[in-house]
């Protein structure tokens, strides 16, 4: 059994949906971030960033137990493990890697300031919100181009690429984001959302 310790976060959900896509066995640890579990000795020893999700599996490259952290790393050491949504070939392989990595750099990062100054903040400042805004819709028509020459963001088919980014767009309603307006992603979120491991994914931690 995998060892997934998450929370209820597009990045933790990631991992949720690519374990529930590859079909490998996995525990879950709730790791409630909003009473700092996250900081716990303990889990810190898994991840020393503190920051969900993190992964043990007992069944390392070397056959000895590996810890993981970091949700696009473990992404791509899973898609290792399995061989799954990860082409073999050199150029497929960066085509997706590098999408990937739009997701971790762009996506995650501007639409969670756009999250934080919109939901959180307790001082709410104009300036940010519209700026995280621009970018957050700059960002939605990158990806809408992308969409529109192909059926998914990489390689031809659904691969980690996706994985990691639909979370994060699954959260339009928090970024105030009509898909609508974008109509080459919203395709691609409605194809994505009929996928049946994936609406499982997205329940972990909170499923029964």
């Amino acid at each position: 059994m995998i060892e997934l310790y998450t929370w209820g976060t597009p990045n933790g959900r990631k991992v949720s949906i690519m374990l529930e896509e590859t079909g490998l066995p996995y525990n879950v640890h709730k790791i409630d971030i909003s009473k700092g579990e996250q900081h716990a000795p303990d889990f810190v020893a898994i991840n020393p960033n503190a920051k969900i999700p993190s992964i043990i599996d007992p069944h390392g490259p070397d056959g000895a137990p590996i810890a993981m952290f970091e949700s696009g790393a473990i992404l791509i050491y899973l898609a290792g493990k399995t061989g799954k949504f990860l082409p073999d070939t050199l150029r497929a392989r960066y085509e997706v890697l590098q999408w990937v990595m739009f997701q971790m750099g762009h996506i995650g990062p501007m639409f969670g300031q756009v999250h934080f100054f919109l939901r959180s903040a307790k001082v709410k400042v104009p300036y940010a919100v519209e700026r995280y805004t621009k970018e957050k819709d700059r960002l939605y028509r990158v990806l809408d181009r992308r969409l529109g020459e192909a059926g998914f963001l990489a390689a031809g088919e659904y691969t980690i690429a996706d994985i990691a980014t639909y979370p994060w767009v699954a959260r339009y309603e928090w970024h105030k984001t009509n898909l609508a307006d974008f109509p080459n992603v919203n395709r691609w979120f409605d194809a994505i959302s009929a996928r049946p491991a994936v609406p499982r994914g997205m329940a972990v931690p909170f499923k029964p």
